[in-house]
């Protein structure tokens, strides 16, 4: 439980404050593939030009991500955004997860090694072998073999993909050498059988992203669980054979197999348990997809083995990739809306399905159910089951409609909604339905009249990018195209900070219009408190809003 929080005795509205997450909608760095800058945002713009308003980050260490190279995403943001602090995920959350044993005695991780344990079968870990930790780290993979020997697994094979980007070009057998010596420690005893099966290069096999390069995830299907490729006794032996004869650095080596007399020593057959170690998600997604999608459709995987798949994290959790994962969320406590309740504060929450839970789960610390249901409502309209191309506008209007009514109402002192489109549509990759799904902006002008009727005060921000950066581009800025000359499209998450603007028509001078610059999107819970009176909790993210 929390303790109300105390009056500022600053701000007092008569209307609502109403929380406008415009789902990936960010600023673009490049003007080409910016679908938001490209379309018609009348409002957006008219709130630019006249409100107070701030850029917020919404990636990387903003939201708890190991490094600024990792995209954000609508779980973490939707997290920061509730909780006002930010909290470890990805690298530290695994490494905690790992050194203080609770990986372990989660679920997906005894399902995996109960399975192997059941069925004879051969445990797998897939991943980036180096210590680069932006996509993995090689002391989680050592404690992991370690733990599934000690829990009674009796066979481990390791596909090992080679770094070189995150560490030096040419490192590999640095890592590789010492791993392949602690695997035959371990292995000494004769109990427990672990080696290393395959590898390659990670910019030739296994680690693609944004559905760039399809045959790099179908080469690392056909050599880590086909086991079909150019053989060698040894992973060592593999790297300097191929680096003798390709002169590449170690992130461009050819795909490997580790074979003994001809057969490969570890190809992934039915009944055994695989996990892919990385825990960053973008060059994780799609090998992911091939594991856990029966009706693929991406390449021909000639085999499909019945095995129990697990990534470090979940992946994309707009898309649920993959259904199994060994880590957790973070434990949050103490979230915002938990606050508003202590505090008498009404609150009604709103999107569509696709982001529903964001606005409830993940904005309330991961937690499920309402923390006084009777303060609080929230209302989910159905999504469109068809493909987001083709309904670009998905239910921003429904949504729209809704919160209209309930600022009328005059019910609630806190709304929050969450329009879906900018992220699920761009996720589509489609840049004309992308222009398209921002016509979001007519709801937002038809909120912002209502706000102003009502005498309440609407902050527009967003969880993190994506409609704003559709097209992949080279170091050099230029559009990477097919060979027809089309763009290339981007379907990912972007770099790119989000908007935070204060739309406040009763504003009296209670603040200052200068707002806050250089936070991230965890600063959105104390702004809203501070717009509804409050004085936020000491430990939360500052406003962006400073009282005079």
């Amino acid at each position: 439980m929390v303790e109300p929080l105390k009056k500022s005795g600053k701000i007092e509205r008569k209307g609502p404050v109403v929380l406008v997450i415009m789902d990936g909608v960010g600023f673009g760095k490049y003007k080409d593939g910016d679908a938001v800058a490209a379309a018609m945002t009348g409002n957006l713009d008219k709130l630019y030009a006249t409100c107070p308003w701030t850029k917020l980050k919404a990636h990387g260490v903003a939201v708890g991500l190991p490094s600024d190279a990792d995209m954000g995403n609508s779980e973490v943001g939707h997290n920061a955004m509730g909780a006002g602090r930010v909290f470890a995920q990805g690298a530290k959350l695994v490494s905690n997860a790992i050194s203080s044993g609770d990986m372990y005695k989660g679920a997906t991780w005894q399902k995996l090694v109960k399975n192997a344990k059941d069925n004879g079968s051969t445990l797998h870990f897939i991943g980036l072998l180096s210590d680069g930790n932006v996509h993995s780290h090689i002391d989680h993979l050592k404690a992991m073999v370690a733990e599934a020997k000690k829990e009674g697994v009796k066979k481990v094979r390791v596909h090992a993909l080679l770094d070189g980007r995150d560490v030096g070009e040419v490192s590999a057998l640095d890592y590789f050498d010492p791993f392949a010596e602690y695997l035959a420690e371990l292995s000494a005893d004769g109990t427990f059988d672990a080696q290393i099966a395959s590898g390659g290069g990670r910019m030739v096999i296994t680690m693609d992203r944004y559905n760039a390069d399809w045959d790099m995830v179908k080469k690392g299907w056909y050599t880590h669980v086909l086991g079909e490729g150019r053989q060698f006794a040894s992973a060592h032996e593999a790297i300097e054979t191929l680096r003798a004869e390709t002169g590449a650095i170690d992130q461009d080596l050819p795909p490997f197999v580790v074979a003994k007399d001809g057969k490969p020593v570890g190809t992934i057959e039915d009944g055994d348990s695989v996990v892919l170690f990385n825990f960053r998600g973008d060059r994780a997604i799609e090998l992911s997809r091939a594991f856990d999608e029966e009706d693929f459709k991406e390449f021909d995987r000639k085999r499909y083995p019945k095995v129990e798949y697990a990534g470090m994290m979940e992946y994309d959790g707009d898309l649920h990739i993959p259904a199994q994962y060994l880590v957790s969320p973070p434990a949050i406590d103490r979230t915002m809306a938990e606050y508003l309740c202590a505090s008498g504060v009404k609150q009604f929450s709103i999107s569509e399905t696709q982001k529903f839970g964001h606005v409830t789960y993940f904005f309330n610390g991961n937690k499920s159910g309402m923390f006084d249901p009777k303060l609080e409502e929230y209302v989910e309209i159905p999504s469109d089951k068809v493909p987001f191309e083709q309904r670009p506008w998905m239910k921003c209007a429904e949504i729209a409609d809704r919160v209209i009514a309930e600022i009328e109402g005059g019910k609630w002192d806190f709304i929050k909604l969450n329009f879906p489109n900018g992220d699920m549509v761009g996720h589509t990759g489609v840049f004309e339905a992308v222009v398209c799904s921002m016509g979001m902006d007519l709801q937002i002008g038809r909120i912002r009249e209502a706000v102003e009727k009502a005498g309440g005060v609407m902050v527009i921000t967003a969880d993190h990018g994506n409609a704003d950066d559709m097209y992949e581009h080279g170091k050099d800025g230029s559009v990477k195209k097919y060979e027809d000359g089309e763009p290339k499209a981007k379907t990912s998450h972007s770099l790119n900070p989000v908007p935070c603007i204060i739309y406040d028509p009763e504003y009296k001078g209670e603040y200052s219009q200068k707002l806050e610059e250089g936070l991230g999107i965890s600063s959105i819970a104390a702004t809203c408190m501070t717009l509804l009176g409050f004085v936020p909790p000491a430990d939360y993210d500052k406003s962006v809003v400073t009282l005079n």
